[in-house]
């Protein structure tokens, strides 16, 4: 049985708009908040910071925040993530390695730093965008905000004509496996990644019911 139709809140939707650079630091902080195990967030707010600011005007780099007179949320994707990561390490090293010293020095962060380049090889699955990053301040549960943003960014890839959409997370996360399922994504397979047991998601964005072809972020 496929989703219901999404209710959208025009309350909630009103206050979702494309990132800006004036938000990086706010995004940052919510991603070391509640990512804080993550890689980029072990290494620090700093390198975050860094890395969003590079991010936010590459054209594959599509984010979105949650403002109701402060930055409470946002999500983040990539029209195609390897090229993007690569891309932005070859334009800002320089800055981002600065960013980095010292969190990035640790060994286990090194190693798993290099070993980022392998993560669309391992993932496996064929090329397509992806939602990489999603937080939200606490206070904002049940509130349907999360439901509403994912909604912003699918309708944004299925108007720029996209199929499909990949999400990854640890197979243990109860919260993000059962939020997924309940859009309707489906486990297209298992890998292992930063020492984690992993499962990629697809959804088919033109046969869900939840998600229409609206643009709300300007093409670069």
């Amino acid at each position: 049985m496929s989703p219901r139709p999404f209710a959208v809140d025009d309350e909630v939707m009103t206050c979702i708009r494309p990132a800006q650079a004036r938000d990086v630091r706010d995004i940052a902080t919510l991603h070391e908040a509640a990512m804080g195990n993550s890689l980029w967030a072990r290494i620090g707010l700093r390198f975050l910071c860094t890395m969003y600011r590079a991010l936010i005007d590459d054209e594959r780099f599509l984010c979105f925040v949650y403002d109701d007179g402060a930055v409470r949320g946002f999500i983040a994707g990539s029209l195609d993530t390897d090229q993007m990561m690569q891309q932005t390490f070859r334009r800002s090293w320089p800055a981002l390695s600065i960013a980095a010293f010292p969190g990035a020095l640790h060994p286990g962060v090194l190693r798993q730093l290099f070993g980022t380049r392998q993560y669309t090889e391992v993932s496996g699955g064929p090329p397509m965008p992806e939602s990489l990053f999603c937080s939200f301040e606490p206070a904002l549960r049940g509130r349907r905000i999360s439901g509403h943003i994912n909604k912003v960014l699918f309708d944004e890839l299925l108007a720029r004509g996209h199929q499909r959409v990949k999400v990854t997370t640890e197979v243990d996360n109860e919260g993000a496996n059962r939020q997924l399922t309940s859009w309707g994504f489906v486990d297209a397979g298992r890998f292992r990644f930063y020492g984690k047991q992993m499962v990629r998601y697809e959804l088919d964005l033109r046969s869900s019911d939840r998600v229409d072809p609206v643009s709300r972020h300007p093409a670069v």
